[in-house]
């Protein structure tokens, strides 16, 4: 067959599907919303990759602790950055003080001008907050004149929370923690960062394959709405003389016409999707619509490939059906489906992922297109192993009410049709419970405990060198939700002003909080003890003599400093470390606060540690309210037990977006397919009512029809599901153990989104049974 031929025929497909009335119109608009959904999300994920590299591009833009280049001089061109983060009820807000030094300072991005003292350039979304009132505490703690907003230049994401005021007296902390001196904004380093280790780039393979194949799965089920209307009108063609090959490239002509439809909703929904992205937030991710910039190349492939999907969908279904001249032979019982080939997709998949069983972090990457080739097999055999379960199960299914039977005799006579309807629902489970166990699995790798007490304390704040100590603990003590307070300062000493031999911690603190950290024999106020048994401490011991000077705060290499020389008492006593708060038993020489020289209080620096009243609503909150007042340096901490490597979670928030996305897909696609289900029964509906039966009997039926195939999918969908998540365990060389509750969380998921399209059907469904849908033209 030439070229020509195959053209003449999907044209005349086409027209077929445009000018054939309201029938045909229908099923191609339905056909092209079940397509363009697809064709959004596969949109939206190639633009995930440019999102995240304008993300980074941006974060890189407006560096500015270059801890790497420290020590500068002051200049006409160098600006003094002060880091001021705060969190706000869980959300991180990023701040900086800016104190220019010369006309020619830097301005960081998305800035006009340098806010002055008292002023602040806040981000639209701060803005908004602190308008508002929920964000009333906040207003307390950033109470600077709002000026300007931050370009959109100078942001991460359209929901971003961030800020620059105006500072003064930054140059007494300049080289402290937190304070520095630069002269221009932006990542000195070019360098991409650390790579990804084999297990995370193998778990970022995972997430992308099991996101896109329920994607794919609705796609091929979407060219195939209307199929059997479509059959008989097809058998039409064959009475004037068209033969069943041409009939074939017809029906693809049709199906590639809704396609290419789609391709024009797919842009439209991803348009506005686009803009939408811009006024949302998911899992604290968000980002401006300039962002999200399709890759041309997957662009083009996604345009290609759909409707190339279609024609080849159609040809493939069409090969089962006989359509001669007087009607489809669909009509008779169909031939049994064999098992043996549908077996072959998921035993290959296995069999491409076990050479990798084993490998775990340390033996190399794992190889992408085996990892890739093997979840897309694993994950294709449930569409293929789905159809032949469902025929078996209901081939057995005897009597009962007549709800039951009508539901029963309809999945006999069309499972392939009701299998399709739940196929996308059973992949993405199958994914979805896969994925649980694998991070379930791999989690512990990537958390580590933080060995913080958080029964003796929930936060700590740091007091910036040269804050009074006293006062600072005193207003702690005084705020709402604060139980206790324990107020101590820390520093280094050593046996020589620079670049000392021997150095140790010194800790200076009351007698209560000294005892919290090691045994002491008795305690005064104006005993200093030398403690034994710290962590990594081994020059305590060869420093601890009565009358020798240390000086502390020693200077290394040509790092500033303001060392003070300090005399050990003849009462120098001994203590035993044990473990404090933080989980680590210091070393060095505890000292009361009147034994440390005057000289040396601004060159130690303080720490509270905080127990708070977890009652108290935003108890958290009026602390770093407190600590902006104390010091708008102050750095609050909330304690943990345990912490996740940013990664790891980075990639596990991304799928949670991810799924979100698919999910909606899922119903939105669900809903199509049951509506154009229900349009295919209307005239059998319209039928049985005018008989005589009962809605309430119908609407069970209907019921049924989807409430049977969807549990035999989705115990196919948990079975394949754990033995793919199982295979991915052992590839990370991780114990495998199966948290039944979120195996069982996914799978209600699941059936949760098919509960909700099949309420949504039921006002359709209702109209549909009505006798005069009997009417015909």
């Amino acid at each position: 067959m030439n070229v020509r031929q195959w053209y003449r025929d999907l044209a005349m497909g086409a027209r077929f599907a445009f000018v054939g009335g309201r029938e045909g119109w229908t099923r191609v608009l339905l056909t092209a919303v079940g397509v363009g959904l697809g064709v959004a999300l596969l949109l939206l994920t190639t633009a995930i990759p440019s999102a995240l590299s304008v993300r980074h591009d941006r974060e890189r833009a407006r560096t500015d602790i270059h801890y790497t280049e420290s020590h500068k001089t002051r200049a006409g061109n160098t600006v003094l950055v002060a880091n001021a983060d705060t969190t706000y009820r869980e959300k991180d807000v990023r701040g900086r003080e800016l104190e220019p030094e010369g006309g020619r300072a830097p301005l960081p991005p998305g800035l006009d001008r340098f806010p002055a003292p008292g002023e602040m350039v806040v981000s639209p979304a701060l803005k908004k907050l602190l308008a508002s009132d929920e964000g009333k505490l906040l207003r307390e703690r950033l109470p600077d004149r709002v000026t300007a907003t931050i370009g959109e230049s100078g942001l991460i994401g359209s929901a971003e929370l961030a800020f620059y005021r105006g500072g003064k007296g930054l140059e007494s902390h300049v080289d402290t923690p937190g304070v520095t001196r630069i002269d221009r904004f932006g990542e000195p380093d070019q360098s991409s960062g650390e790579p990804l280790d084999p297990v995370l780039l193998m778990l970022v393979l995972v997430v992308f394959v099991v996101l896109l194949m329920p994607v794919g799965v609705f796609i091929a089920a979407a060219v195939r709405f209307g199929g059997e209307r479509r059959d008989r009108r097809l058998a039409a063609l064959r009475l004037v003389g068209s033969d069943s090959r041409m009939t074939r490239r017809i029906a693809a002509g049709e199906a590639l016409s809704g396609a290419v439809l789609g391709l024009v909703f797919g842009t439209v929904f991803f348009l506005i999707g686009r803009r939408l992205a811009g006024s949302v937030e998911v899992l604290d991710i968000s980002v401006f619509p300039s962002y999200m910039n399709p890759s041309p190349v997957l662009a083009v492939l996604v345009a290609v490939a759909v409707p190339a999907a279609a024609v080849l969908v159609t040809l493939l279904a069409l090969r089962g059906v006989v359509i001669e001249p007087l009607g489809v032979v669909r009509t008779a019982r169909p031939a049994r489906r064999r098992l043996w080939w549908r077996l072959l997709l998921p035993l290959g998949g296995l069999a491409m992922l076990y050479p990798m069983v084993g490998k775990g972090h340390s033996n190399g990457n794992f190889n992408q297109y085996l990892v890739t080739g093997g979840v897309v097999l694993l994950l294709v055999g449930v569409t293929a192993l789905l159809p032949w379960v469902v025929e078996a199960v209901v081939a057995r299914l005897g009597s009962g009410p007549v709800a039951w039977q009508l539901a029963v005799r309809r999945l006999q006579l069309s499972s392939g049709t009701a299998a399709r309807m739940v196929n996308g629902i059973a992949v993405a489970v199958a994914g979805a419970i896969a994925l649980q166990l694998l991070f379930a699995g791999v989690q512990s790798s990537y958390t580590r405990e933080t060995h913080k007490d958080v029964s003796r304390a929930q936060m700590q704040v740091r007091v910036p060198s040269g804050t009074p100590l006293e006062p600072a603990a005193r207003s702690f003590r005084e705020t709402k939700g604060v139980r206790q307070v324990s107020a101590f300062s820390e520093g280094y000493a050593g046996d020589r002003r620079k670049d000392p031999e021997h150095s140790a911690q010194i800790t200076v603190g009351d007698c209560a909080y000294l005892r919290e950290v090691a045994t002491l024999p008795s305690c005064h106020e104006g005993d200093v003890f030398a403690v034994r048994g710290g962590e990594y401490d081994t020059d305590t011991p060869k420093m601890d003599k009565p009358g020798r000077t240390l000086y502390i705060d020693p200077s290394y290499g040509d790092l500033p400093s303001a060392e003070v020389a300090w005399t050990l008492p003849g009462g120098l006593r001994h203590a035993v470390s044990r473990t404090d708060p933080t989980g680590v038993k210091r070393g060095g020489f505890l000292i009361t606060p009147s034994a440390l020289p005057a000289k040396a209080l601004p060159v130690v620096e303080g720490q509270l540690y905080l127990k708070l009243d977890e009652s108290v609503p935003d108890v958290r909150e009026f602390v770093r309210n407190t600590a902006a007042t104390v010091s708008p340096l102050s750095e609050p901490m909330v304690w943990a037990a345990s912490e996740q490597s940013r990664k790891f979670t980075s990639i596990r928030t991304g799928l949670f977006g991810g799924a979100t996305c698919v999910l909606f897909l899922i119903g939105a696609s669900l809903l199509v397919s049951q509506l154009e289900q229900l349009r295919e029964r209307k005239k059998l509906l319209s039928a049985l009512v005018a008989f005589g039966t009962r809605r309430r009997t119908l609407s069970l039926s209907v019921l049924w029809q989807t409430a049977i195939p969807i549990a035999l999918g989705l115990l196919l969908a948990s079975a394949v599901g754990l033995t793919l998540g199982v295979v991915l365990l052992k590839m990370t060389a991780t114990a495998v153990s199966v948290d039944w509750w979120s195996v069982l969380s996914m799978t209600g998921i699941g059936a949760g989104v098919v509960v909700a399209v099949t309420l949504l059907s039921l006002p359709a469904l209702l109209r549909l049974m009505r006798p005069d849908g009997l009417r015909t033209e």
